[in-house]
């Protein structure tokens, strides 16, 4: 019984090994039932199953993404006001704008094209001063308080969804990586087979042996059939 697990793709090695042990798991086999590489390939097994087919990364990319769009447009539009208000002398308190624009230049006025961590930085240090008493007295004179209420929200919503990517992909750093379970998984799964194999003919044994060489056997078959059927698709793409 001989096959290389190796080449087997991530599903079909998945398959022949819980196929395996359900055998073991039947009863019919009193040999193997209660062995201890019976065991050890029953918790290989669930260690690969727990990671084979999840994604690498936390898959929060896309809440960021739309948290900074929104954390972008309402800084843009409240810059955009200032920027147009303080260039109308006849209009009231167009003074006041054109002091809170310079607060928003001295923080820079391409925030929203800058890296998550450098805008982060820089919003967070504009928000500030923008919350000192006087500039808050001017954002009440120009009738602001909900557009910057919003700036400030749209960024704590960036922050918090940047925090929580950070703390889902720490966690999967910290789980055993996909290719170290799978190397576990295919050494518990050739120790297995050997084991079989050097039983084969010892009695009680057979019978173990004859039914796992027909799973091995379906494995390698099906591992042909995809190769052929990727081989297929890239001639023919």
């Amino acid at each position: 019984m001989k096959i290389a697990l190796t080449k087997l793709n991530t599903k079909d090695l998945a398959t022949l090994a819980q196929r395996i042990i359900s055998n073991a798991q039947s009863g019919k086999y009193p040999v193997i039932t209660n062995h201890p590489l019976t065991a050890t390939l029953e918790a290989s097994y669930t260690e690969y199953d727990k990671v084979y087919a999840k994604q690498i990364y936390s898959g929060k990319g896309k809440d960021i993404a739309m948290a900074d769009y929104e954390r972008d447009v309402a800084y843009t539009n409240l810059k955009a006001f200032l920027n147009g208000y303080r260039k109308l002398p006849s209009a009231l308190n167009y003074q006041l704008a054109e002091e809170l624009y310079e607060v928003f230049k001295t923080f820079g006025l391409n925030l929203n094209r800058l890296s998550y961590s450098s805008q982060t930085a820089q919003m967070k240090k504009l928000i500030e001063r923008l919350e000192l008493p006087e500039n808050m007295q001017k954002i009440n004179a120009l009738s602001l308080n909900t557009a910057f209420e919003e700036m400030k929200m749209k960024h704590q919503d960036f922050e918090t969804h940047f925090a929580e990517q950070a703390e889902a992909n720490a966690g999967l750093r910290q789980m055993k990586s996909a290719s170290a379970i799978r190397k576990d998984l295919e050494k518990t799964l050739k120790l297995y087979i050997s084991l079989l194999t050097v039983m084969k003919d010892v009695p009680g044994w057979e019978l173990a042996y004859t039914d796992n060489n027909e799973l091995v056997k379906a494995a390698k078959n099906s591992s042909v059939i995809t190769s052929k059927e990727q081989g297929s698709t890239e001639k023919n793409p």
